[in-house]
């Protein structure tokens, strides 16, 4: 891998990102985010660089990544599909929908297609047990309610660079207590 670095422009941002908080160590998690925007991932190099520019213990950087999977450890494709397999997905089909996307993509859970288009995911609660079983694309907009259908048409748009739109969901509960109030 070619040597890292941040730009003039994202090492501002960066400084403007520790002003934010009390302490470098607390930025950590936006200085992640922004280096994965750049590279795809953050990798051990990654996690280093973004060490160096927080000026704070790599071990403190390597700790948050692995933490949370929302960052990417490895290179991943284009599009990442998370699906989610926790007890609700589950028993509204998320293992089928996992099934069906390795089945269509020739791909296996935790690896990316030849092409480098996609990765598929299985992972655990993505806090939408409401409209189970649902995905989510890229650590950005969840699909939900999904059917094989929905599924191949979402493929289908990716591969055209159509990423779906977001989906607002009305809570079931909260809408009976809205009725409730204006009657």
């Amino acid at each position: 891998m070619a040597e890292l670095s941040f730009t003039q422009e994202e090492l501002d941002e960066i400084e403007r990102l520790k002003d934010k908080f009390p302490t470098a160590k607390a930025a950590t998690l936006r200085v992640l985010w922004l280096a994965q925007n750049k590279y795809g991932h953050v990798k051990d190099e990654v996690q280093n660089l973004v060490a160096e520019a927080l000026d704070v213990p790599k071990a403190h950087v390597h700790g948050v990544a692995r933490f949370y999977t929302q960052y990417y450890k490895e290179e991943k494709g284009k599009f990442v599909l998370d699906v989610c397999t926790c007890l609700s997905c589950q028993l509204c089909g998320g293992y089928d929908i996992l099934h069906h996307l390795e089945d269509e993509l020739g791909i296996q859970a935790g690896e990316t297609t030849d092409d480098g288009m996609f990765t598929v995911n299985e992972v655990e609660c993505l806090g939408a047990c409401g409209y189970a079983p649902m995905l989510q694309v890229t650590n950005g907009v969840y699909v939900n309610n999904l059917t094989k259908e929905k599924v191949d048409t979402l493929l289908e748009n990716l591969k055209n660079g159509n990423m779906p739109e977001f989906e607002s969901k009305a809570m079931p509960e909260l809408e009976k207590r809205n009725q409730a109030a204006s009657e």
